[in-house]
């Protein structure tokens, strides 16, 4: 009977310690297997975390390509308005300058077509002196040339172009060019007392100055 106790026994120690290694065993096969799935997650991670990264640095470059192109594109739009305005420019320029040239050339239309009745009058004048040559052929020269210079003067008013006064006026240097002076008690001293040639005005610029004579005392003997 007691062996048969000892016999149950050691089965008991037996089972027991073969549990007890099977649970170590399950333990670490357990924690094996923890472990492996850990390493197996994290290396899982690490290639997600690195192929994000990648797919983030291509849409990255893939946007920096899209903005460059635009940038390109909007340099390239601003240099075609820049040429255009550039060229729209010189146009302008030739324009302007042939009107300039064109106002130059054609500026005193209006005064030589006015200036054209006073050569018909002067060749009116001619043919009549021509054609009569007794007696009244000096008064019809003056009398052509009186007319002739009447409508000079005309015209040269209806461009506002006036004659300076002078005769019996002061001397002002500004409108008038002393020629020489001449003694006499009949001017006061320092005035204009004959013309050589008239001075006229354009509107109020001095076209030319009158070249007088300018009167000074007599001295005394």
């Amino acid at each position: 009977m007691q062996l048969a106790k000892n016999s149950e026994s050691k089965k008991t120690e037996t089972l027991e310690e073969n549990m007890a290694e099977a649970n170590s065993n399950a333990s670490k096969y357990k924690k094996d297997g923890i472990d492996e799935a850990s390493q197996a997650g994290e290396a899982t991670g690490a290639e997600a975390t690195e192929e994000g990264e990648q797919v983030s640095t291509e849409a990255t470059i893939e946007q920096l390509k899209s903005e460059l192109e635009q940038v390109r594109q909007e340099s390239a739009d601003e240099h075609d308005r820049l040429l255009r305005l550039s060229a729209e420019f010189e146009n302008y320029k030739k324009r302007m300058d042939r009107q300039a040239d064109e106002f130059k050339k054609y500026a005193n239309e209006s005064l030589l077509k006015e200036l054209l009745t006073v050569v018909d009058n002067l060749e009116r004048a001619i043919s009549s002196t021509d054609q009569d040559r007794g007696a009244n052929n000096e008064a019809c020269v003056i009398e052509g040339v009186e007319m002739t210079l009447n409508e000079i003067l005309k015209v040269l008013k209806r461009f506002n172009v006036t004659p300076v006064e002078a005769k019996g006026k002061p001397f002002d240097p500004v409108y008038h060019e002393a020629m020489m002076q001449e003694e006499t008690d009949e001017y006061p001293e320092n005035t204009v007392i004959n013309e050589f040639q008239k001075g006229y005005m354009l509107h109020d610029r001095l076209l030319r100055p009158a070249m007088v004579v300018v009167s000074k005392p007599k001295s005394k003997e």
